[in-house]
């Protein structure tokens, strides 16, 4: 995955070029060494459906299907239990892969553009099951690109390739007359990504999410009502933080504008530092907002480790919220717990504000 700068004279690489099969076969590769036997499990979509494999085990609640029960589990908890259902679906997976001129930078062994294609190919390889299908929306500097949706390895391959064979337009010289309109507009690529109207599934955004505008929030809302929604940031560490290099001539590489930059004062590298860092809480707060789930890689680090990290506390949160609230009621040792205690009030007194108090607190639980 290592990428030297990109030459503007040197010819774009084609689909059937060796360098480009060399790296999917080594993306292919590293993913599935990697990560395969690691991230085990099968995907639970938002539509809820009849399944035959069970899954995890929960209180019953009423309306729940008496043929599900966990008699197991009912036996040792003494609470009532059914088990829930894998539902037997395809997934579709619908990809945004930013691969604007933006994306064509890196100071360290791997560039932002290769990192994110690897990032597609990560979740295209885990999720590349009998039926499965994944498709994509490239942004490129030409404009949005399609990429149909195919099922199977064979498909998720030529996606990779078809990504991998995309012409970079990255400005390396600044222009006369910068172009403002050449900038990313990365809102109108999100509402689109739904167009036309698909299947209910998982949606993927890739892009550094640099521009200083948060428009693209209410089009990412959008989509995360109707689809399981994963933004993935990529980043490298020189657009967090300043070098002390002297006067530094910058090069927008969408718009071609020069900006010099006198890295030589320390209040000038403090003040970006701070903004970079309230722009990137801006992002993940505006991303949490949407309800999209937050993958952030860097050039400067392990990226597989990352997702790794990255979806088993997604699954470790993901059982936390479908676990059934604790009731401190059946704890040993609580009031409520013990015997209702004989006096003036009718026996049974404490058992039936107990039912009732459990009850206000299921109804309550998200």
């Amino acid at each position: 995955m290592t990428a030297p700068p990109a030459d503007p004279a040197a010819p774009q690489p084609t689909a059937t070029s060796p360098s480009v099969e060399r790296t999917l076969r080594s993306l292919e590769l590293t993913v599935t060494r990697r990560l395969d036997g690691m991230l085990l499990g099968d995907h639970l979509g938002l539509l809820p459906g009849q399944g035959t494999e069970k899954a995890e085990s929960r209180e019953y609640n009423v309306g729940d299907d008496v043929r599900r029960m966990d008699w197991a589990v009912t036996a040792r908890t003494t609470v009532p239990h059914v088990h829930d259902l894998i539902a037997d679906r395809e997934l579709e997976t619908w990809a945004l892969v930013d691969l604007t001129a933006s994306q064509e930078f890196g100071t360290t062994s791997v560039r932002k553009r290769d990192l994110a294609i690897a990032a597609v190919a990560a979740i295209g390889f885990l999720t590349a099951r009998t039926g499965n299908r994944m498709g994509a929306v490239a942004l490129t500097p030409a404009g949005p690109r399609v990429i149909p949706a195919r099922p199977g390895r064979q498909g998720l391959r030529t996606l990779l390739r078809t990504l991998l064979t995309v012409p970079e337009g990255a400005h390396d010289r600044p222009l006369r007359r910068p172009d403002p309109a050449a900038a990313t507009d990365l809102a109108a690529a999100i509402a689109a990504l739904d167009r036309p109207r698909r299947r209910r599934g998982l949606a993927v955004v890739v892009s550094d999410f640099l521009s200083t505008d948060l428009d693209w929030e209410r089009p990412m809302r959008v989509l995360a009502a109707r689809h399981q929604l994963l933004a993935v940031e990529v980043l490298d560490p020189a657009e967090l933080t300043l070098p002390a290099v002297g006067l530094l001539p910058v090069v927008d590489a969408e718009t071609g504008e020069l900006v010099e930059v006198p890295t030589s004062s320390r209040r000038l590298r403090e003040r970006y530092r701070l903004a970079a860092a309230e722009h990137r809480s801006q992002v993940a707060l505006a991303l949490r907002r949407a309800g999209a789930g937050h993958l952030v890689l860097r050039t400067d680090s392990d990226w597989l480790i990352d997702i790794v990290r990255f979806v088993s506390a997604s699954r470790t949160s993901r059982g936390a919220a479908r676990r059934p609230p604790v009731d401190s009621t059946r704890l040993p040792g609580h009031p409520r717990s013990l015997p209702p205690a004989t006096g003036r009030g009718r026996p049974g007194t404490a058992a039936v504000a107990g039912a009732g108090g459990r009850r206000g607190r299921r109804a309550a639980a998200p």
